[in-house]
């Protein structure tokens, strides 16, 4: 059966081949679809002289299930966690792999992965190792994940470096959740704030102008003002307004979707007080905790730094793991690379180099990953109690700012019964 290149963007945007064997180029699409990925492009791969094609496993797309593949969520971290940690316990347990994964995949909710459960269940019935098995599905599977399964079956391991997996998935979720916390409390607020000022300013504010309007009051300036504001969003100019306004959001989101565009707002976004401190706290924590669990499972430490470049979130620091890596093929150490990109903090470079020197440094970076961890919880609490006094006073200003406008026309209209 022939083979076929396909390329496509992942999560992050990034451009990623993936090779795939099928009928034709048409049947290769339809897999890939059924998988979750949507191809670029699809180029066949030239076979190499006096060898043929090594059989591979093709699974027939129906057309509910290319119509359901375009309306599935791909599953989440926390999905990934509690997969690898039932399938770590039925390991453990001496089941089969074999059937630990039919179990897993009759518990699977999730329609994506289970067809990628099913698949591979086909798969490792042929022969196939877990990891390479579970390679062939990007888009439920990360690389993360696969490091870990194929360090355990070389290692003959496999259920404790599920195990590790699993833990180390539910810390990153944990930290995600924090960050989450922490920047959705003044976002949902200020939002209710905004809708508050829209509300009053549209449909209170006429009313009382009316009144004001038949008792011939005089209005003070800041009436007044908001008298227009609110003439100015009834009026067609606010259509105009919401267009130029989704028009911006439409550009920065192209913006942020080039290469460029994201270094300039991830760098910005690192030098924003108490949340650029977050986010680099937040960065250093995972970038310890699962460099740490993939040193320890056997990862090569430049495989190892590939995958972590992925799980940042901020393309200022994965640019530096990715140069870090460079420097470390060129046979610099790791603490020194870093330390010259100035993306982790000192104490962070300082362990790092002493788990080098004492050849721990799996242990080094657990505990400055657990150190970090704490670091960003005290940080999210800071935050969080911070904003909390900032965003009370923020709404009580827009609602307290529009009833003395209301108010103030009042005196006069006293002034003039007495």
């Amino acid at each position: 059966m022939p083979a076929f290149v396909a390329t496509y963007r992942n999560s992050r945007g990034k451009v990623t081949s993936l090779t795939l064997e099928a009928a034709d180029a048409l049947a290769a699409r339809r897999d890939l679809r059924r998988r979750g990925i949507q191809a670029e492009s699809i180029e066949r791969q030239a076979a190499a002289p006096g060898r043929a094609a090594p059989a591979g496993s093709k699974q027939t797309a129906t057309l509910s299930q290319q119509l359901s593949s375009l309306l599935e969520g791909k599953p989440g971290i926390r999905d990934k966690a509690v997969f690898a940690s039932k399938l770590a316990a039925l390991v453990d347990a001496g089941v089969p792999i074999l059937r630990s994964i039919e179990l897993m995949a009759k518990q699977q909710k999730l329609p994506l992965f289970k067809r990628a459960l099913e698949a591979i269940i086909l798969d490792v019935n042929q022969g196939v190792a877990l990891g390479p098995a579970m390679r062939r599905w990007p888009q439920v599977f990360d690389k993360l994940s696969i490091a870990m399964v194929d360090a355990g079956e070389a290692g003959g391991v496999l259920d404790e470096s599920l195990r590790r997996l699993a833990k180390l998935l539910e810390d990153n979720a944990k930290l995600q959740n924090q960050i989450k916390g922490a920047l959705g409390y003044p976002v949902a607020v200020l939002a209710i704030a905004i809708l508050v000022f829209l509300g009053m300013t549209i449909f209170i504010i006429p009313t009382f102008a009316g009144i004001f309007d038949d008792l011939g009051a005089e209005l003070p300036l800041f009436t007044q003002l908001m008298i227009d504001l609110s003439k100015l969003l009834r009026s067609p100019f606010a259509l105009v307004l919401v267009g130029l306004l989704a028009a911006a959001v439409v550009v920065f989101s192209r913006f942020y979707a080039t290469p460029i565009g994201q270094r300039k707002v991830d760098a910005l976004v690192l030098k924003i007080p108490l949340f650029g401190d977050l986010i680099q706290k937040t960065a250093t924590a995972q970038f310890c905790r699962t460099f740490s669990s993939l040193t320890r499972a056997g990862v090569p430490i430049l495989m190892a730094l590939e995958i972590v470049r992925e799980i940042t979130g901020n393309s200022i620091i994965s640019d530096a793991i990715n140069q870090s890596r460079d420097d470390v093929t060129q046979g610099i150490p790791l603490s020194l690379a870093l330390a010259s990109k100035k993306v982790f903090p000192e104490m962070a470079i300082g362990m790092l180099a002493i788990g080098e020197e004492t050849g721990e440094l799996d242990k080094m970076l657990a505990k400055v990953a657990d150190f970090y961890e704490d670091e960003v919880a005290a940080t999210v609490k800071a935050i969080t109690s911070m904003l909390e006094p900032a965003m009370i006073v923020i709404v009580g200003g827009i609602v307290g700012s529009i009833l003395l406008a209301m108010y103030l026309p009042m005196f006069s209209i006293f002034d003039q019964i007495r």
